[in-house]
Parts: structure tokens; sequence; C-alpha cells
């Protein structure tokens, strides 16, 4: 009897130590969850598009479909000088410029790269000191953000398109490379050799697996490949976005939370957004609504553009295939099939050419 007694007071005891580091798990595992979000919400940088752009507008979509506005800032400081060298001063202009348009029930999307070259009407703005800056006629796309910032860039965006701007998400060169490298690098494939001095791509025809610096070389490549054209460089750079999608679909992050703690703590360092989007909750409510979008599901086309009649190094808007584009995501209808048509190529995807046999010797000239 005394022996059954010891027996349960050893069990109660290893039961309540057993109880006590269950707690005392949970706890911390609390106390890291809380520090973990602290983390990653005193990362992220916001912008308040909303109070300085005021209500004049275009209005939001009633039917759950929504835009967001990104763009990539060539801004030189810090890390960015080191990897993509040059020199912009202490400004900076958008790069890349994407406007998304998702679907009213979220599974599709359609995405619409802006050169940055397309003259266009720039409103006049305030700029992040609260500074007013004069708009201007046959401004490029790109100077907005330079003169005004992210609300100079979004105002600019919403009178090209008459869309409204839901949403706004910026990274520059570093924050890009950071992203690549956190979630494995990114697979591209070229039919071409690409060789740009000036990004420093090097890459043999063939499928390659690209890290961080050499997916940024990627997408910023212009004289390596095809005609050294900003349209050829979207091309590219659309070509990435998918390939980072795919990646990104192959992590099974949830089931992994030392991956997961990585790449949000990498991102969130990463990107300055609007106001609705500057917090963890709000981005992963974005993820969450955004998780049935794959490649697939991803529409990519390039604002139709012709060459400007005042500068030849310059392109506008073609109408009226442009002002077709836009209505069309107003309405959350696809893309026109003819606008999707008439898109340009892929540099990096093109035929081979052979090597044309030697003509035969010309007899001399007198």
């Amino acid at each position: 009897m005394a022996e059954h007694k010891r027996v349960l007071t050893r069990r109660r005891k290893i039961l309540r130590a057993a109880a006590c580091a269950f707690a005392a798990l949970v706890v911390l595992g609390a106390g890291a969850a809380g520090y973990a979000y602290v983390k990653l919400d005193g990362n992220i940088k916001s912008v308040d598009i909303n109070a300085r752009l005021g209500d004049a507008r275009p209005p939001a979509a009633t039917d759950g479909s929504f835009n967001i506005l990104v763009l990539g800032s060539d801004s030189r400081n810090g890390e960015n000088g080191d990897l993509a060298g040059g020199d912009t001063g202490d400004t900076a202009r958008s790069d890349t410029a994407m406007v998304v348009h998702v679907n009213q029930d979220h599974s599709h999307a359609e995405v619409v790269s802006i050169p940055r070259d397309t003259l266009v009407t720039r409103p006049d703005c305030t700029d992040s000191g609260g500074k007013a800056v004069a708009g201007a006629k046959r401004a490029m796309y790109n100077s907005a953000f330079e003169a005004g910032g992210a609300a100079c860039a979004v105002k600019t965006t919403e009178q090209l398109t008459g869309l409204r701007m839901d949403h706004y998400v910026q990274i520059d060169f570093a924050g890009f490379a950071r992203v690549v490298d956190a979630i494995g690098g990114a697979t591209v494939s070229t039919t071409v050799a690409i060789h740009d001095k000036d990004s420093g791509l090097d890459l043999a025809p063939g499928e390659h697996h690209l890290d961080g610096q050499q997916s940024l070389a990627f997408v910023r490549t212009r004289h390596g490949v095809g005609d050294g054209s900003d349209l050829g460089r979207i091309e590219l750079q659309k070509q990435m976005v998918k390939s980072l999608l795919q990646q990104a679909g192959g992590l099974g992050l949830f089931s992994n939370p030392v991956k997961l703690w990585s790449i949000g703590d990498t991102m969130t360092r990463s990107i300055t957004t609007d106001s609705a989007l500057g917090s963890v909750n709000a981005l992963v409510g974005l993820v969450q609504e955004l998780k049935g979008i794959g490649p697939d599901q991803l529409g990519m086309v390039t604002l139709p553009v012709v060459t400007a009649p005042s500068d030849p190094n310059r392109v506008v808007a073609q109408q009226p295939q442009a002002d077709q584009l836009w209505a069309a995501l107003k309405a959350d209808q696809p893309v026109p099939q003819a606008i999707v048509s008439a898109q340009p190529e892929n540099p990096a995807q093109a035929a081979p050419t052979t090597a044309p046999t030697a003509p035969a010797k010309a007899p001399a000239r007198r």
C-alpha cells in the first residue's frame, strides 16, 4: 500500500513537471510570437497616400476587385549603390512600374507594365515634405516619383489609367536582391547568350538558377540582349516575376516556421507600402487574398506605346489600345486579346539565329 502511494506520488510529480514545462513552452512561444510580430511590424515603412491625395481621385471599385501600384526605385543610397552602380545624386526615379489588377473573386490578376520613358502629363503634386510640386506636360512617367515621391507617382498613375490605386508597394535594388535570396533564387531560361557589361549579367543559352544579385542584373539588362530598349527589359521583368511566383509557391512556408520567419523579416525590411498595408496583419491579409494566384493565373502585358513624335528616345501611349486596356481593367474584364497578341517579344526567348554563310568575295572597287 505504501509502495502504491509512492508510485502515485512520483506519477503526480512527473505530470506536474510536464504540465509546468508545457506551460513554460506556451508562455515562451507566445513571447517569441509577440516579439516576432513587433519586430516584423517595426520593419515596415509606409506612406499615407490617402492623406496626401485627398478625395480628388478615381472611385474605388465596389465589386471586390482592387489595384496595386508596384514601383521599383532606382535609388543608389546605401547598399543600392554597390549593387547598381551609377549616380543619381540624392534622388530616385521609378525604374520599374507595374499596375496589378486583382479580379473580383481574387482568382486572377492582370499586371500592366508602364514603360518608364512614357511621356505623360504629370499633375501638380505635394512632396513628402509638404512642398508643392508643379505639374509638367510631356514629362517622363518615372519623373513623378522623383518629383513628389510615392503620392505623386500614385496620382500620376491614376491620371494616366483612370483607375484607383488601392494599394502601393515599393522596393529598391537591394531589397529585391534580398527577397530573391530569401526565397532561394529564381530559375530563368534564355535561348540566346546575354552579355551586359552595364548590369554585369553574363549568361550562356540555357536554363540558369540565379541568386539575388544575378536576378537584379537580369531584370535591369537592356544592352546585353535584344534591341537594347526598355520594352525588351520589361519582358525580362515579366519572366522574372513568374519565376519568383513559381519558386515561392514551392517552398511550403507554413510547414517551415524558420523559413517563414526569415522571408517575413527580409520582406518587411525591403518594402515601403501605403499606410493601409503598413502592418503585419494587413500584409498577411493581402497574401491570403492573393494565395490562389500563381503563374498560370497571372496575365502580364505592357502598356501599348508608340514612339513619341517629339522625341525618338521616348514613347507615348498608343490609342485607342491604351484606353481599351484601362477600360477592360476598370470593368474587371480580361485584357483584350488584340493587345495581348501585339505584345513585344521577350528578347531572351527569341529564336536563335544561325551564322550566315559567308558571301562570295566581291571584286574590289576601283
